[in-house]
């Protein structure tokens, strides 16, 4: 009995001495994140920037592995190698429409179509700009006029997810800032430019009707002037090149971040959501999350440099 007595007290001691060595707790422990499952962590993630501005442009219907090493994607892939883009990264679902209402409310509620009449009583990223003070403005390339209701010519209003929330729609002060793209050369050389900033380009331009390489012409004329900016070159501002979704097999799609703080010549290969890129913004500014979705999605912290 004593030689059993002792083995068991060597035996613990060991364990121990491993779990000591290993450095072993329940406080930082944590599981791989993958594409179906974003897991727990219980250590505190890395911090995202607190960001003077964030600019994101939606482009449209492309997977990533269309555009990588894609010649017709020249401007595209300078971008992605200069500064930094997610090779892990998903639409949430098909078709368009629900990707853009989950960037902005954390939820698809329920939209599975291009639907023009699904207007949604819901909670939006709006009322938690307007909240915490923070201005705002949409951008929609070809647009007729602000707060525009349909779809006409190369403007379509289920590239506008603005438009579909009652409170934005219903409301003249929202409401008013879904404005013409041809308006954002003017604010953003005005004295106080919106902060957070919304760009859909046109059907053609966004490569929904018209070929990539339309779409990466547009991108390399028109980035250019919003990193020249001065919410750029004095600020420490975000941009933000996301695809609405992909293909129907996995729906990887390109997100590409720029800016003074962007990480040079990086690519991350965690798995990542637009509810991640809705919950870095959120993260950013300090907002509360709307929904568990984006509540529970990884912040996209890597890109940055801390």
């Amino acid at each position: 009995m004593r030689y059993l007595i002792t083995a068991v007290l060597l035996g613990l001691i060991f364990i121990l001495l491993l779990i000591n060595l290993l450095h072993i707790s329940p406080n930082n422990v944590q599981t791989d994140i993958t594409s179906s499952n974003y897991a727990t962590v219980s250590t505190p993630p890395a911090s995202v920037p607190d960001f003077n501005h964030i600019v994101i442009i939606i482009m449209e219907n492309k997977p990533l592995s269309s555009l990588q090493n894609n010649p017709s994607a020249s401007y595209i892939n300078q971008l992605a190698k200069q500064y930094a883009y997610a090779a892990n990264y998903t639409a949430v679902t098909n078709p368009s429409l629900p990707n853009y209402i989950a960037l902005i409310g954390g939820s698809t509620f329920g939209i599975n179509s291009d639907c023009t009449n699904c207007f949604l009583n819901q909670p939006n990223l709006i009322d938690r700009l307007q909240t915490a003070d923070i201005s705002w403005k949409a951008y929609m390339e070809s647009m007729p006029s602000a707060c525009y209701l349909g779809s006409t010519n190369l403007y379509a209003q289920k590239h506008d997810p603005f438009i579909y929330f009652d409170d934005i729609r219903n409301n003249s002060a929202r409401c008013k800032n879904i404005v013409p793209y041809s308006n954002l050369t003017k604010d953003l050389a005005s004295a106080s430019p919106p902060r957070f900033i919304w760009i859909t380009p046109n059907l053609c331009n966004d490569m929904h009707n018209c070929s990539i390489q339309t779409g990466d012409t547009w991108l390399s004329h028109n980035v250019p002037l919003i990193l020249k900016s001065k919410i750029f070159t004095t600020k420490n501002s975000l941009l933000v090149i996301t695809w609405d979704e992909g293909n129907i097999y996995d729906n990887k799609i390109a997100t590409i971040f720029a800016g003074p703080q962007v990480k040079h010549n990086f690519v991350s290969y965690k798995a990542y959501s637009h509810y991640s890129l809705l919950h870095t913004v959120e993260s950013s500014w300090h907002l509360h999350p709307l929904t568990s979705n984006d509540s529970t999605s990884p912040v996209m912290a890597d890109f940055f440099n801390q």
